[in-house]
């Protein structure tokens, strides 16, 4: 046997028990497995059941820890460092439980590849249909957001040395070229990079406000000591924007199905999942609470501009690598959602030829192009993002969460109602109810500040040259 079919066996044997499908029966001498989302795999097609339970905790994360993070310290000036801390782990738990529910359903359901499958299973058609659109409209929103970061840090770093749309467009390119990368299992070593790198940028920000005299953005003559606020009463609007904030930066969770379906192991996924949730939450704790309390008031959002021009170029230049990743990786989730639906149940999934790599360079090309028309030729963007991080992200990272549990385990209860059951009844619905009532309001919350921030200043320019990395 080659050693790429020897590695290949391994991989199979490290998952749960195969079988073989009547298309792998053709050739005998390649070894092969067969999934229930991919189909029959082997050495002839891409492996997507590569990723490892480290590369997984690596994705995981980096659909977390971006410029979502440099938010935390502005949420917190906004409510108060502890009514901030207690949304925050508030916000963490509820989370990290759906996540987990995640795991479980695709385990129970092995056939479910995205939360369309799972909104199919529970609601129907409607359900499927529903959950795909508002998936894609998410991740390429986020997307388009992600290729503006770039385009931030591409100014700061160069001083504005070239027209902002040219940088947007840069980006796009970038991100189509390595969002190309067919698997899971190959992106998540770019993770581990993107992960260290924006670690590093915000660890830089981070010591940089500590031990300057004051943020970039305080008074620079006079005596100054950071008005940092333990408790604060804000207006309705504000407080529920902040939350929204905190809410998006956990909002990874709709990706974590598709990370669940490539992973070689799935019995592995809780294990990265407390993992990845311990490290993004002790992350977002540090970084907000000391930024905040050196910055108070006068923290930049996102915070990579709080120390200082100087330090805003080498915080920036640190974090390219990393919006790179997340770009990279939330054009791929959207557009192998795509691809997976267009071609599953065809021999051309996981065979190469002309039909599986136009459909995939296709998918990946339009899913490119939407994002970057929609962040260049939006004059909102900034506030539509928020609007559908609002709408969106919670409404795909609290509610369907609390229905899978309810869907695999409400007869359970009807042939032997125990107390542990009725308590997860209550938190089930809990999730529902109180990720329904934080969709409205924040959605209500992300329009007015749409409504204000327009009438301020009317809005950006479609494809502007401005340097968008001033107020950054």
């Amino acid at each position: 046997m080659s050693t790429s079919s020897k590695k290949f066996d391994l991989e199979r044997r490290a998952g749960p028990p195969s079988m073989t499908g009547a298309e792998c029966q053709e050739y005998e001498e390649t070894p092969c497995i067969h999934d229930e989302v991919f189909g029959d795999l082997s050495e002839k097609g891409p492996n997507y059941r590569n990723v490892g339970w480290m590369g997984t905790v690596a994705l995981m994360m980096k659909t977390q820890i971006g410029l979502g993070v440099l938010s935390i310290p502005a949420a917190f000036d906004t409510l108060g460092l502890i009514p901030g801390l207690i949304c925050l782990l508030t916000i963490a738990g509820i989370t990290t439980w759906s996540d987990y529910i995640v795991g479980v359903f695709k385990r129970k359901h092995p056939e479910v590849y995205s939360i369309d499958d799972a909104g199919g299973m529970m609601f129907g058609r409607v359900g499927r249909e529903f959950f795909g659109a508002a998936f894609c409209i998410y991740w390429i929103f986020v997307a388009g957001s992600g290729m503006l970061s770039i385009s931030i840090g591409l100014n700061a770093v160069s001083s504005h040395g070239a027209c902002t749309a040219a940088f947007v467009a840069v980006a796009a390119i970038i991100g189509f070229m390595f969002a190309s990368i067919r698997t899971l299992g190959r992106i998540s070593w770019l993770a581990w990079v993107g992960l260290t790198f924006i670690l590093a940028s915000i660890l830089v920000v981070t010591i940089a406000v500590g031990v300057q005299t004051r943020p970039a953005a305080a008074p620079q003559v006079g005596p100054w000591i950071s008005d940092f606020k333990l408790f604060k009463m804000p207006p309705f609007t504000s407080a529920i924007s902040a939350v929204s904030s905190l809410i998006f930066a956990y909002a990874g969770t709709p990706a974590f199905f598709a990370v669940a379906a490539e992973m070689r192991d799935p019995e592995l996924y809780t294990r990265s999942l407390l993992v990845c949730q311990s490290g993004v939450t002790a992350t977002y704790i540090a970084i907000g609470t000391v930024v905040y309390y050196f910055c108070g008031s006068f923290v930049a959002s996102p915070a990579l501009g709080s120390a200082g021009p100087i330090m805003k170029k080498a915080a920036y230049g640190l974090a390219l690598p990393g919006l790179i990743v997340t770009t990279t990786i939330v054009v791929h989730l959207p557009a192998k959602y795509i691809f997976v639906r267009i071609l599953r149940g065809s021999k051309h999934l996981t065979t190469n030829g002309v039909v599986h790599w136009g459909t995939w360079l296709g998918c990946t090309l339009t899913t490119t192009i939407i994002a970057y028309v929609i962040a260049s030729g939006i004059p909102v963007f900034g506030g539509l993002v928020s609007l559908i991080g609002a709408l969106l992200g919670t409404l795909m990272s609290f509610q369907p969460m609390g229905c899978m549990w309810l869907y695999d385990n409400w007869k359970r209860g009807k042939q032997e109602m125990m107390w542990k059951w009725v308590l997860m009844v209550m938190f089930s619905s809990f999730v529902v109810v109180s990720g329904t009532f934080l969709m409205i309001v924040g959605t209500y919350g992300s329009v007015v500040g749409i409504i204000d921030s327009y009438k301020e200043s009317g809005g950006s320019t479609a494809w502007t040259c401005a340097d968008n990395s001033n107020s950054a």
